[in-house]
């Protein structure tokens, strides 16, 4: 029988801080990740060493599983960045989706989706998109609605918008490649290499195992961050 010296299942005031504002922001890079991580041990535990990030997780993990959430690590499509997401297992994305969207406006993303999955690019015009408001269901909703329901679906990190054109988000991709697989099995494509879902149609082998996820690794990626979100990520060492 093998021992560890890791406690297993036992959550710290630093791994609540750190839940608490990874659900707040749902989806980091790295290495905001690892900020984030020394923010919380500098608040509540300074004198104790910063756990190893993978063990950190998978800690928070063993409790989170009774709840069906996990913390779930990926890459960035177009340039392999790592990335954390709070997956919630329990539900489909789409129906996680419910309590932040009325139901034409899931419709809107359920045909999003399937123009983004079915292109050859992974992309989908927003003319292309506004052309089947028509066809939603629910409430009737006009284009220029429709144009600032895409523009939300990109502020909750659901979309990325790029020169007119949609995508997936990797926050999307890590909560729904399960769905999107049984959804769509005669149109995902499949990395032949690590067997991740592409969107866009190219991994480079950038998920063997998790991209690049060198230290310091996207550290001129801040992105776009609330002030809150600031002040935590952009704290001191």
């Amino acid at each position: 029988m093998q021992g560890s010296t890791r406690r297993v299942g036992i959550m710290t005031d630093v791994h609540r801080r750190f839940l608490q504002l990874l659900m707040t922001h749902g989806v980091l890079e790295e290495w905001d990740i690892k900020r984030l991580q020394k923010h919380c041990y500098k608040v509540h535990d300074s004198n104790a060493p910063v756990e190893k990030l993978e063990d950190f997780i998978n800690n928070i993990n063993s409790v989170l599983e009774s709840l069906y959430i996990e913390i779930k690590k990926g890459v960035t499509e177009d340039d392999g960045r790592p990335i954390y997401a709070l997956v919630n297992l329990a539900t489909t994305p789409i129906s996680k989706m419910a309590s932040d969207f009325a139901e034409n406006e899931l419709d809107l993303f359920r045909k999003a989706l399937e123009l983004i999955i079915d292109s050859e690019t992974g992309f989908a015009s927003s003319t292309n998109i506004l052309n089947l408001v028509d066809q939603l269901k629910g409430k009737k909703m006009r284009k220029k609605e429709a144009e600032q329901v895409l523009q939300k679906f990109v502020q909750n990190k659901w979309l990325i918008e790029k020169e007119g054109e949609f995508t997936l988000h990797s926050r999307a991709i890590l909560e729904m490649e399960q769905h999107i697989r049984e959804t769509y099995p005669d149109s995902v494509k499949i990395c032949n290499i690590c067997h991740s879902l592409l969107v866009q149609g190219g991994c480079g082998g950038q998920n063997l195992p998790w991209g690049p996820g060198t230290e310091g690794y996207g550290a001129d990626q801040l992105g776009s961050y609330s002030l809150e979100e600031k002040a935590y990520l952009q704290d001191g060492e």
